[in-house]
């Protein structure tokens, strides 16, 4: 019997992608997958197989070698913080108790699995990738110090 693992886990983008061959093309899966414990714990990776439960398996793995911890006060981060990755450009502010997530796309699902439950996020980006946004939260997630 395994052990359940205290990390919840979701699958933020899911690709086919192709590659030209002498003889035609070969597809495959690419998976980016976020792991957080909703205590402070995330972990972003990014997997190819030929089947998605094989790109997904991957990924995970990928994403647990890829583990930071992020110093949270209460369910809010302690002051803003901002990140650019790449075409990514990612803000994000404290809230008060209660206030809510004010988030999209991948930045809300990378604070939701660290445990911020109230700040306010914003992607002033001129792209649409998840994997940047992603990428740029983990940034400025990062950027918090103890």
């Amino acid at each position: 019997m395994q052990k359940q693992s205290e990390f919840k886990e979701k699958v933020l983008d899911l690709r086919r992608v192709t590659r030209v061959v002498a003889g035609g093309k070969r597809l495959r899966f690419r998976a980016t997958v976020i792991i957080g414990n909703e205590k402070g714990s995330i972990g972003i990776g990014i997997g190819k197989g030929l089947d998605v439960a094989q790109a997904v398996a991957k990924a995970k793995a990928s994403a647990m070698k890829n583990i930071i911890a992020v110093k949270l006060k209460g369910k809010t981060i302690p002051y803003d913080v901002d990140a650019k990755f790449s075409a990514a450009k990612v803000i994000i502010k404290p809230a008060r108790s209660g206030h809510g997530l004010k988030a999209g796309g991948a930045v809300r699902t990378i604070l939701l699995l660290t445990g911020i439950r109230d700040a306010t996020a914003k992607c002033l980006s001129g792209t649409k990738n998840k994997l940047t946004n992603a990428a740029a939260t983990i940034e400025a997630l990062k950027k918090i110090k103890n």
